[in-house]
């Protein structure tokens, strides 16, 4: 039987719910809110609450054979991750964008380019590399890796990071946003070529899990109800 894994509450288990609820399967937990059991109503699949930042380890390990995360976690916490899950549908919720911003008084600091050169100069002027706050280490370094800025160093944060800069811990930020209205509130703006990923809630597919018969015909099922749906 397939295993799906969904996040165990808030506003992104009910979402989950209700898009899965919109394709004619019926989500739904079971026992207290301090029970993570649940239960599907439509087909023969295990309901597996879970934290969204577990679900993406869950798929890698092939423990569950569904799951709905974020896309930027899977990103972030999978190695090579297109090798370990498979992209079944992206949500049309949960939306975030993992951006690159600096202080909005760096006027002539605009794209990638300008940071490049920023951080050259800020290295030799303060004799150490310009810091940049961020709990999205392979993401942020692999976007700057492609893009060619390399005189900087990533500084650990595993919150507040909008207010790094103001604080004094770092001179720029990689983070999550959806309106841009604490980065603006903190001073600071993003690189006009800064989008490091559009993040989304997803529907992955595991790689490594065991798909036996039944298996498969379940997946077969699901995404045939799932193209029928929109």
């Amino acid at each position: 039987m397939i295993r799906l894994g969904v996040p165990s509450k808030g506003r992104l288990m009910d979402k989950t719910f209700d898009w899965f609820g919109r394709h004619g399967l019926t989500l739904s937990r079971t026992g207290n809110d301090r029970e993570y059991a649940g239960q599907v109503e439509g087909a023969e699949i295990t309901l597996v609450l879970l934290s969204a930042g577990e679900i993406p380890r869950e798929l890698a390990t092939g423990r569950i054979h569904l799951g709905v995360t974020g896309s930027d976690l899977v990103r972030e916490k999978l190695v090579r991750w297109e090798t370990k899950v498979e992209t079944i549908a992206r949500m049309g919720f949960g939306h975030a964008d993992l951006v690159l911003a600096v202080p909005q008084v760096w006027i002539d600091v605009d794209t990638l380019d300008d940071l490049d050169a920023a951080a050259a100069q800020f290295r030799a002027t303060h004799g150490h590399r310009l810091r940049i706050a961020t709990k999205y280490h392979r993401q942020v370094r692999e976007f700057l890796r492609e893009h060619g800025v390399a005189d900087y160093a990533l500084v650990d944060s595993q919150g507040a990071t909008e207010g790094t800069v103001l604080n004094g811990t770092a001179e720029a930020i990689a983070d999550i946003t959806s309106t841009g209205e604490t980065l603006r509130a903190n001073h600071l703006k993003v690189l006009d070529d800064g989008l490091i990923h559009a993040s989304q809630a997803t529907l992955f597919r595991s790689l490594p899990a065991a798909w036996d018969a039944p298996a498969r015909r379940e997946l077969d099922a699901l995404r045939t109800r799932l193209a029928a749906t929109g």
